[in-house]
């Protein structure tokens, strides 16, 4: 399936499973984190990672999940630190800065909209100039709620008006895709390998792309 480009005025995507390999997210969270975490406990990675897990499924979809400060002041442990010393695994996915050339070849309006923090965005920024390929680029914690919540896309539109009957949207997440389709974007997307190390957990609803064209 060919993106209708003749029929979109703006652009919105994702970052991380979409533009990026979720990778260096999936390792920081599932691996490293563990890791260290559990060597300040006196816990082996698995002990510790049993321990992490309910408590990131308490706080998954809510911005909570994404604040780099709150987990650092939950877990007491400094996390961007540890996601600067794990920084080189930050990586583009194929084809993805073709695509965004490709965006700004087509339209006037491409907007990264992401669910990291500020913080993890700058650092994404440092390590890719990603910024470069957007006329602006929004993160939930900014607009005070999740991309999964109905009150982002009222506050993404407050920001700068769009009509999202002409509207492209790209994620990994089928959670935010709902929310999206819910809102009425008529091109929503979903990517069928964000992490390019494992192998997709779920199906999607929505076209998966194997790679951006």
């Amino acid at each position: 399936m060919q993106i209708d480009w003749q029929n979109i005025d703006t652009v919105l995507l994702d970052m991380d499973g979409t533009l990026l390999d979720l990778h260096y997210d999936n390792h920081f969270w599932q691996e490293h984190l563990p890791v260290v975490w559990g060597a300040r406990h006196g816990l082996p990675a698995e002990a510790a990672k049993e321990r992490l897990m309910p408590l990131f499924r308490k706080h998954m979809g809510t911005l909570n999940w994404y604040c780099v400060d709150f987990w650092s002041d939950t877990l007491d442990i400094d996390i961007m630190q540890h996601k600067t010393e794990t920084a080189h695994k930050i990586a583009y996915r194929p084809n993805a800065q073709a695509f965004l050339q490709r965006c700004q070849t087509e339209s006037e309006d491409v907007r990264l909209i992401t669910n990291a923090h500020r913080k993890v965005l700058d650092l994404k920024i440092q390590h890719t100039q990603i910024d470069q390929y957007f006329d602006q680029m929004h993160c939930s914690h900014e607009l005070d709620y999740p991309k999964e919540d109905r009150g982002f896309w009222d506050s993404l539109q407050k920001l700068k008006a769009f009509d999202p009957s002409r509207t492209l949207f790209l994620d990994d997440s089928e959670s935010v895709l709902e929310a999206a389709d819910d809102y009425g974007i008529a091109h929503v997307f979903s990517i069928a390998k964000p992490d390019s190390q494992a192998q997709r957990a779920s199906g999607s609803r929505f076209h998966m792309l194997d790679e951006l064209v």
